[in-house]
């Protein structure tokens, strides 16, 4: 069978990796981006076209897809006289790979769908590597149909690829999914910071820690920096982190859902980040509890 033609929005890491994916195994791809300018061109080197906006790129496409980093970024490259929205083509599929507001999200898909297109929210998770492979795992929600159409194409990018309801329900739970990593990921991060200030062994506390049921893939990512200096496990910046908790706060009070365990989790990356740590990876809030503690 011929292979859907691809436009893809969003060449940071994680965009750049799964358009290398994409085109290892043959897919036509129409890219922007505006961030990276070597990240377009390695692209364009192996075979995609850049397109001059959002608007040509989804003329040219039946599946686009988005991986971008706020709800913002996305709405502006959808609407418009030069967004995807003004171009798409009847029938098309729209793909947000991002982490989005889910109310955001429900909206772009009533245009999508008054356009004759598609609207499918699909975060990730895992990480670029695994993306360079198709080992990402892949939350979809949104018209089953639309899905069953862009399935194959999924399963080339993603190990574990979810279908998980109605429009808006992958944002959701990639949400909550962040929420509670990003609240163990600082637990941890002052655990070990904690343990400076008591005057106890970082690599002892991880000893016993992770000998009982709170071991975790998480725990071992802040293990890697705070106990072997390797901030690389867990790629994922302060910033982000701080964005996607934020999201997580927001959904909460569109819900009328008072969170409570939220509050630490935003209130450590937000002062990593007025701290000027935003670029740093998650991991290193460690550095941020241990001089809070110091100070």
């Amino acid at each position: 069978m011929t292979k859907p033609t691809i436009g893809f929005i969003g060449l940071g890491l994680m965009g750049a990796a799964m358009v290398g994916r994409l085109q290892s195994l043959g897919y036509s791809l129409t890219v922007m981006g505006n961030v990276s300018r070597p990240r377009i061109d390695a692209a364009v080197a192996a075979g995609a076209v850049e397109a001059e906006n959002a608007r040509v790129l989804a003329a040219a496409s039946d599946i686009v897809m988005l991986c971008m980093d706020t709800s913002d970024s996305v709405e502006s490259r959808l609407r418009g006289a030069d967004g995807v929205i003004a171009g798409l083509k009847p029938g098309a599929v729209v793909i947000d790979f991002g982490t989005s507001l889910p109310g955001s999200t429900k909206l772009l898909g009533e245009e999508v769908a008054a356009a004759g297109g598609t609207y499918l929210d699909a975060p990730l998770g895992r990480t670029p590597a695994h993306a360079v492979d198709g080992l990402l795992n892949i939350m979809c929600s949104g018209d089953k149909e639309a899905f069953e159409k862009v399935r194959p194409v999924l399963e080339d990018q993603g190990e574990n690829v979810f279908h998980l309801g109605e429009l808006g329900s992958g944002h959701t739970i990639k949400l909550i999914n962040n929420f509670f990593g990003m609240t163990m990921a600082n637990a941890m991060a002052e655990a070990f910071a904690m343990a400076d200030q008591a005057g106890v062994s970082r690599q002892g506390l991880y000893d016993v820690m992770s000998a009982g049921p709170l071991r975790s893939g998480m725990m071992d990512f802040v293990k890697g920096y705070a106990v072997d200096g390797d901030s690389s496990q867990l790629a994922f910046s302060i910033r982000n982190a701080s964005k996607d908790v934020g999201y997580y706060r927001k959904m909460a009070d569109d819900l009328g859902a008072k969170t409570i365990m939220s509050a630490g989790a935003d209130t450590a990356l937000t002062g990593a980040i007025a701290d000027g740590q935003g670029d740093n990876m998650v991991s290193e809030m460690v550095d941020f509890f241990a001089k809070r503690f110091s100070d």
